[in-house]
């Protein structure tokens, strides 16, 4: 059937060629992107309560938002966090493949239900539901090399011109300007002026509120049905004020005297900023810096692209003279430049494969064949990929650079066939085509079978882990699949059209007497390789010896070789997080922010460092004792030092700084899985006491047992249940004899010392708030508080201190909960020569041995993936294992003869071990789909042993000799093909720059592996194959047998 196709070269030629086309076509739209899509969506539900602290935040807003979102389908876990600056966050996190836009929608629904039970403040200051990754996509500051320009006017700048700008590019879902330096107009009270005019903090507000209104009086003139008009008018009020001078002419009230008092007589009016929460600089100047996350599922390459050539259009158009702006961190820098490397790593691969290729074949004509069918294969590949909805990532890629190695084999199989036809049967290339092809058509159908069937069942896999091999299986599955359309179709035409019958001919020449020495080289190794078998097949003892050493071998090698999940790569940035002691200011925070800033700049390997006083990177929370630097380093190839050299060095020269604690963080290593590396644990609190400060003790004592471990390092936590605080006792009864209520006292409260939002206006094309609150100088310490004043009922100004005292107290920085208890956020790394799976198991000992009752740990972000994938590993090699062994047992017809092809895979799992374990790399994701890999390859090894030695069984041979000449015979097609796939990982195995731990791991893995289980496999398949082959043999000549045994095994025989 397949010589047709020899027969239509053109049609051949043709197959192939729309094969390549259409993944020429496919390759331009596919997405590219550092890993698959395995984080997992995630709705945040954002409240703004001012004036309120952490406590507060959470009796109030957090508990009636998560009793309402608990629960809601497909939510995979839930935390919040609430600062004393009155901001609440709560992220609910989904399951993988759960759909963003209905998880938001739900998520809506369920808050809409209790938007009531809410403080009203909340509910004025909005409620904002959005849907976005858990980790920065991309980070920019916008700076001046100007002085005259301070932070507050690039805030607005940016604010005005450019974040609206970046909202709208395709696959934004969320940017921000760090901080709240927006425009705002602070109405400053002064509250002895407001006393002795007997005037409240709430009169002030309720009179900007009814004076400061946009109206709509309506038309004069409009035409109705009772009087008809020429002309009508279109009345317009001014609206609202826009100026200080404006909000300061304000009349509160009309005095006896009729004269007016106006609201600058009570108070200062500036046009300023809305808070004073955030310090932003880049390189030690003041900046604005923009965050930005992506939407789920968009293309992070192409919305980084988007970013990027908007700001260049802005910064033509829009930018002031000496502004400019620089992106401090985006994921395409290491994608792009991981993803270079491995496009690098696939022409190396291709050159060495090709070049072990000709050394066998040692003819450019033979060698081109395959060289053709490989980028057919893997260009086509992409074709597929597109209507799978794959994207171009590191594990597709890694799948093409492996499968390099694979699919010339088909082809080399087809040429091998054909020169073997000219050579002993004297036939032209068009004949020896044909007939080779007759020959071998269907055995490389059934090769092909059994490599795609290793992927099959890991495509059913889900979760994380199952994202990840499942894109590389199927990657993998179609370039094979492709392989073998082109060794059916391609390869024997080529082969008819190029190959010339140069047998029994030798010209002279140096590359002719090369390999003449070679082949002379190879026959005696074959020599060898067959005097060993014959001394050894018949062994049972050596063959099951052998085994049993490689199995207990996995079994040592494995227990050495640390687990992990997927590896931190060099992303070329790391953060420094900075925590100043309880109380401190934001200013005391700065001068730390800067001294860090100040000492990485010297470095030589950092590029840039942006700074943010205020801003916890962890938690994305604020608060003035929180700092966060984040150090942008020099390309890959522009530097000496890696990112974990220049965090110990950057490590060692902070350790001067004592009124900060400061550690130092790599991103995590996939994209969406928070803002940190490592591990990443909540404890949870589950008393149900709500005694933070009890909670605090047992945070700090389960942080000093966990830095007792050696597998873990760098353990910190945010949490600080010593905030100095003052809490507030009204005596209700008093309250009441003075005309005042709790509710009246606390609202004044609310807006003199926290702040109060009383209305807005439009300026520049934004709306800003304007804010009322007292001057600084008047509320500073506590005698200012104690010197505070509400009216009551009668209209008298009653100091706070007839009804209420003050008691100084602790409390919260920032209240963090997860699934609805009380929890606290701890971050660690593994240490040097530990894995990340070491330093979870070794968490896990600690939290079951030294927690006390009521508390246990969870985990978050990546961890928490890792805990739940557990030995999803060996799951997936068995089942692939079984696949294979009953695709096999079918095409024998036998459940006997496949087992030597199964018990052959052991060493190249050893191989495997033993090569990861001597150059001190990870059993993590990667190596594991290498292992996946190495069933197809070696088996396919022990198969063509077994073929052979089927169809030499048939002939009538005796199973040892059939078994012998079997290996023999196949020597050297499976030497060819394995150093040629081991060729093609070279590259991989030696690799430096972006991406090199897990170049470094696939290809260590499967290389080491690879070239164990074939050393190793041409020695004990043979004996395994005598083995089984002869208790077939002795059971179907037993008397017991049944006539349809013996009709059974004619018919294997015949189509072996």
């Amino acid at each position: 059937m397949f010589s047709k196709f020899i027969d239509r070269p053109v049609l051949s030629i043709v197959i192939s060629v729309m094969i390549t086309l259409l993944g020429i076509l496919a390759v331009t739209r596919l997405p590219m992107t550092q890993f698959p899509s395995v984080a997992p969506p995630e709705v945040n539900v954002t409240t703004e309560y001012t004036g309120a602290n952490a406590e507060t935040s959470v009796k109030a807003v957090i508990t009636p938002l998560e009793r309402a979102i608990n629960g809601v389908p497909g939510m995979k876990y839930m935390s919040s966090d609430a600062t004393n600056d009155g901001v609440s966050v709560v992220q609910v996190i989904f399951e993988v493949g759960t759909d963003p836009d209905v998880a938001a929608v739900n998520v809506q629904n369920r808050v809409a239900a209790v938007m009531a039970e809410l403080p009203s403040e909340v509910i004025k200051n909005g409620v904002r539901i959005a849907k976005e990754e858990n980790s920065m996509l991309m980070y920019l500051n916008i700076f001046s090399e100007n002085d005259a320009l301070d932070e507050k006017f690039l805030y607005n700048f940016a604010d005005i011109n450019v974040l609206a700008e970046l909202k709208r590019i395709k696959g934004v879902g969320f940017a921000d300007i760090m901080g709240a330096r927006e425009y705002a107009m602070r109405v400053w009270l002064k509250t002895d002026r407001m006393l002795a005019y007997n005037i409240s903090a709430d009169e002030v507000v309720e009179t900007l509120q009814e004076q400061n209104v946009e109206a709509a009086p309506g038309k004069l003139g409009e035409s109705s049905d009772k009087q008809g008009q020429a002309l009508q008018y279109v009345l317009k009020y001014t609206g609202k004020y826009t100026t200080e001078e404006q909000y300061g002419n304000i009349p509160l009230r009309s005095q006896n005297s009729g004269e007016l008092l106006r609201l600058k007589d009570v108070a200062d009016v500036e046009f300023s900023t809305t808070y004073y929460d955030v310090i932003s600089k880049h390189n030690g100047r003041p900046s604005a810096s923009i965050m930005l996350k992506q939407l789920p599922g968009s293309n992070a390459s192409e919305v980084i692209v988007g970013v990027k050539a908007r700001m260049a259009e802005l910064k033509k158009t829009r930018f002031a003279p000496g502004m400019d702006y620089e992106v401090t961190y985006d994921v395409s820098r290491f994608l792009d430049a991981s993803i270079q490397e491995v496009i690098k790593t696939l022409v190396e691969a291709f050159l060495l494969v090709a070049l072990v290729v000709f050394l066998f074949l040692q003819d450019w004509r033979s060698t081109l064949i395959p060289a053709i069918a490989v980028p057919v294969a893997l260009v086509g590949t992409f074709a597929f990929m597109h209507l799978f909805g794959f994207s171009i990532n590191l594990i597709t890629l890694f799948a093409l650079v492996l499968a390099i190695g694979i699919v010339v084999d088909d082809s080399i199989v087809v040429v091998e066939a054909v020169h073997a036809n000219m050579e002993h049967s004297d036939l032209s290339p068009w004949e020896a085509s044909k007939v080779a092809i007759n020959e071998i058509g269907a055995a490389v159908v059934a090769i092909t079978l059994v490599m795609v069937a290793v992927f099959v069942p890991v495509m059913f896999l889900t979760g994380p882990v199952g994202i990840f091999f499942r894109q590389f299986a199927a990657t993998m599955a179609i370039a094979i699949l492709i392989s073998a359309v082109n060794a059916l179709t391609l390869s024997p035409a080529l082969c008819a059209l190029l190959l010339k019958n140069t047998h029994g001919t030798s010209p002279k020449s140096w590359l002719n007497r090369f390999f003449a020495r070679f082949n002379a080289g190879y026959d005696r190794l074959a020599r060898r390789y067959g005097r060993l078998l014959q001394a050894i097949v018949n062994r049972r003892v050596v063959t099951f010896g052998v085994l049993a050493v490689f199995c207990l071998g996995i079994w040592g090698t494995s227990s050495r070789v640390a687990p992990g999940f997927i590896p931190n790569d060099d992303q070329g940035t790391f953060y420094a997080s900075i925590t100043t002691p309880a109380g401190a200011t934001l200013e005391r925070t700065r001068v730390v922010v800067d001294r860090i800033q100040q000492l990485a700049k010297n470095i030589p390997g950092v590029e840039s460092v942006s700074t943010l006083a205020g801003n916890n990177i962890l938690s994305d929370g604020t608060g003035a004792t929180f700092g966060t630097c984040l150090v942008n380093l020099k390309d890959w190839d522009q530097r000496s030092q890696t990112v974990e050299e220049v965090m110990d060095e950057l490590s060692e020269k902070t350790r001067g700084i004592k009124d900060a604690k400061i550690e130092f963080f790599p991103p995590p290593a996939v994209p969406g899985y928070g803002n940190a590396s490592g591990l990443e644990l909540r404890l949870l609190d589950q008393t149900g006491s709500g005694d933070y400060k009890k909670m605090e003790g047992v945070v700090r004592q389960f942080v000093k047992d966990l830095e007792d471990r050696p597998e873990i390092e760098n353990v910190f936590t945010i949490f600080d249940a010593s905030f100095p605080q003052y809490m507030l006792y009204v005596d209700a009864d008093k309250a009441a004899q003075k005309g005042v209520s709790v509710g009246q006292a606390m609202q004044t409260l609310q807006t003199l010392i926290g702040s109060e939002y009383a209305t807005n206006f439009i300026r520049f094309g934004q709306m800003y708030k304007v804010m009322v609150q007292a001057l600084p100088s008047h509320r500073a310490q506590l005698d200012d508080l104690l010197k505070l004043y509400v009216k009551n009922k009668e209209g008298d100004m009653v100091p706070f201190t007839a009804f209420m005292r003050v008691e100084r107290v602790y409390g919260l920085e920032q209240a963090t909960r997860y699934n609805m208890y009380p929890s606290a956020e701890i971050n660690g790394q593994a240490a040097p020569g530990f894995s990340s799976g070491s330093a979870i198991r070794a968490v896990q000992e600690v939290a079951a041995t030294k927690l006390p009752k009521g508390f246990s740990i969870d985990w978050a972000g990546i961890s928490r993936d890792e805990v739940q994938s557990g030995n999803q590993a060996i799951y997936i090699f068995v089942i692939c294992l079984v696949f294979v062994y009953l695709i096999l047992a079918a095409q024998y017809e036998s459940f006997l003869l496949p087992l030597p092809v199964i018990l052959s895979l052991p060493t190249g799992v050893f191989g495997a071990f033993f090569f990861l374990w001597i150059t001190g790399l990870e059993n993590n994701i990667y190596a594991q789909i290498a292992m996946v890999m190495l069933i197809g390859l070696l088996g396919k090894n022990a198969i063509l042993i077994v073929e052979f030695a089927n169809q030499r069984r048939a002939e009538g041979a005796p199973v040892v000799k059939a078994a012998i000449e079997g290996a023999v015979a196949r020597l050297r097609p499976i030497l060819m093909t394995s150093f040629a796939f081991i060729a093609g990982l070279i590259p991989l195995c030696i690799a430096t720059g972006a991406g090199a731990v897990g170049n470094r791991t696939i290809g260590t893995a499967a290389a080491g592996g690879m070239l164990v289980g074939t050393v190793f496999g041409l020695v004990i398949v043979p004996g395994l194959y005598a083995v089984f082959a002869g208790l077939l043999a002795s059971n179907r000549s037993s008397p017991s047998s049944t006539t349809h045994q013996k009709h059974s095994t004619r018919a294997v025989l015949q189509e072996s």
